[in-house]
């Protein structure tokens, strides 16, 4: 297909700004219109990217119909009801992380994607990283040996938000990022985190995610940091690597380096520490994000599957509503098996034969169809 495709963007905060301009500046793209509840924001719109604004979707999808698809960058207790719609209304649908704040709402988009026929996609963004693409390649080359566990830690101070926890706020990027470098889903979650700042929204939340032959991962994930930290370390039996996306350069080192027990001896001394060279990969200086639309905008196009479709997003967002519930009876393990999630109690609850877990509610801000 030789024209543009016609698209149009809901949400213009601080991220959606970032995603207009990114659609602008392509050259398949044609950014026919841009919404948000803010005049001030839309009058932005009109002048750097030359495009109408509408106030909704409703407006939107009446005035240009046009528009082939719909890129959701509002907060994300909007994002299961404006998709909705937008695939109600025959649209191909880009939705900004997390994608839902429940299993059953991405379950439903996905079926109703299917049934109709529409491209879906969620925005996780590490999945289109030069650096994460790399690190998949290396890990699943065998590069590094057996993949003993993966930490990420993404934090900083500021950008505080009232409509979502820490968890549901950053652990989307780390946890699809994880899935995709390993290519397989864990068998149980456990998270923990405390309020600080405001009641009932978490800061700080430790997650840990638990995968077959004993694969580990642990995120680190706060808006309450004296660092700006954005880094991923995979250890393997062979080798490790850590990718540093803070850095302006040299964002992944590849370390020759590890220990082994001779086969012939179980004695702890006899544990070989080995100190080898570190290697930096060269890679694509090419922005994530024009990368992620790029694939979109090829997707809806060519009418293929996206890597980052709504079965990923399902994935994820099945792992966060099990580390909610986890979260909220203070890091008990959650399973997940065969797509449903399966409780083990704490003792307490055992002893007192009671304990429902409870999913995410956070407050809905005023300006809701604007990025938080």
């Amino acid at each position: 297909m030789n024209s543009k495709l016609k698209v149009g963007v809901i949400g213009l905060g601080a991220w959606g700004c970032n995603v207009a301009r990114c659609l602008y500046e392509n050259p398949d793209c044609d950014l026919v219109a841009c919404s948000d509840v803010s005049e001030s924001r839309r009058a932005l719109a009109e002048r750097n990217w030359n495009t109408q604004t509408a106030v909704s979707l409703d407006e939107m999808l009446a005035n240009f119909p046009e528009i082939r698809a719909i890129v959701i960058s509002t907060p994300a207790v909007t994002h299961f009801s404006l998709a909705k719609q937008a695939l109600l209304a025959g649209k191909d649908v880009f939705v900004e992380k997390p994608f839902t704040l429940k299993v059953s709402h991405a379950e439903e988009l996905l079926a109703l994607a299917e049934s109709l026929g529409r491209i879906l996609m969620v925005g996780h963004l590490l999945e289109y990283h030069p650096a994460v693409n790399r690190i998949r390649e290396i890990v699943q080359s065998g590069e590094l040996g057996e993949t003993y566990y993966i930490y990420t830690q993404r934090v900083n101070l500021g950008r505080i938000r009232g409509d979502e926890n820490a968890l549901w706020s950053f652990a989307p990027h780390d946890i699809s990022q994880i899935l995709y470098i390993l290519g397989e889903e864990p068998i149980d979650v456990s998270a923990r985190g405390q309020s600080f700042i405001q009641n009932g929204i978490e800061d700080v939340v430790f997650l840990s995610l638990f995968f077959q032959n004993r694969r580990m991962a642990h995120i680190h994930i706060s808006w309450l940091d004296p660092h700006k930290m954005r880094s991923t370390t995979v250890v393997g039996s062979r080798k490790m690597l850590v990718f540093d996306d803070a850095a302006t350069t040299e964002k992944l080192r590849i370390y020759d380096s590890g220990a082994q027990t001779p086969a012939t001896c179980s004695y702890g001394e006899a544990i070989q520490v080995r100190f080898g060279d570190i290697q930096i990969p060269h890679l694509a200086s090419t922005e994530p994000l024009k990368l992620e639309f790029q694939h979109f905008i090829d997707c809806v196009n060519h009418r293929t599957t996206p890597r980052s479709d709504a079965r990923d997003g399902l994935r994820v967002v099945r792992i966060l509503e099990a580390a909610q519930k986890s979260l909220e009876h203070d890091g008990v393990p959650i399973s997940l098996e065969h797509g449903t999630v399966r409780t083990a109690p704490s003792k307490t609850a055992v002893l007192n034969r009671q304990w429902t877990p409870q999913l995410p509610v956070f407050p809905v801000a005023a300006t809701a169809v604007a990025q938080a």
